[in-house]
């Protein structure tokens, strides 16, 4: 692993970063450095390992504009970003389902066994520990909380190679949902939209950064 690089390096990039309400529309990201960041949010942890996300470019002028008119909190950066990604969120990744399953055995390649002698750990966890077979609303929410690991590790990523980010959840959720399903781009229900993110270059400087003091945010327990 390349060590190279420095904390000032990754603190510098957490400076530059804020969320740019309008980027310059003449300035594209490149193929390659967008992959990069798309590669940061599939390479992202999720709680059990889930990964229940799924990542959405629209780059459709048309879609762009649909999604404008019901997201009052994207005005600016549907019509200026150079990349606009919808992040959606499993409804199905409960530990009876069988997308857990798939993940589970498929894709993390944990022999069936092992999964089924942790089916109980699993079920307590989901239904005891955090509630969430309470309501599909509350399934939906834990697994919107994995889609902002991955939104937050697309912004870090972007900015230490110079781009511009801006994480939006002013929207109408219905509307864009409505939206998105009709385009097909719900797979049956199976996703729902949790957050959108823009990507582009800034137009202008932003105010200085401000920030709550660290002893008024952290606290040690010795």
């Amino acid at each position: 692993m390349n060590h190279s690089i420095k904390k000032e390096d990754i603190l510098a990039a957490f400076e530059f970063r804020h969320a740019t309400k309008e980027f310059d529309p003449t300035k594209k990201i490149s193929a390659e450095d967008f992959n990069f960041i798309l590669e940061t949010a599939r390479l992202s942890p999720s709680s059990v390992g889930l990964e229940p996300w799924k990542f959405v470019v629209v780059q459709n002028p048309d879609l762009r504009e649909k999604l404008r008119a019901v997201s009052w909190g994207a005005q600016g950066q549907l019509l200026t970003a150079s990349h606009f990604v919808l992040i959606l969120a499993r409804k199905d990744a409960r530990y009876d389902s069988d997308y857990f399953w798939r993940q589970m055995t498929g894709v993390k390649q944990i022999p069936a066994d092992n999964v089924k002698n942790m089916m109980g750990r699993y079920r307590s966890f989901q239904e005891e520990d955090f509630k969430l077979m309470e309501s599909e609303r509350a399934l939906f929410d834990w697994a919107s909380k994995q889609t902002y690991i991955a939104l937050a590790n697309m912004m870090t990523s972007a900015a230490l190679i110079g781009i511009d980010s801006c994480p939006i959840e002013g929207f109408d959720i219905n509307s864009v949902n409505a939206i998105l399903r009709e385009a097909g781009m719900l797979e049956n229900d199976q996703y729902g939209i949790s957050v959108m993110a823009a990507f582009g270059y800034r137009v202008k400087a932003p105010r200085p950064k401000t920030r709550r003091e660290a002893d008024d945010v952290i606290r040690w327990v010795e």
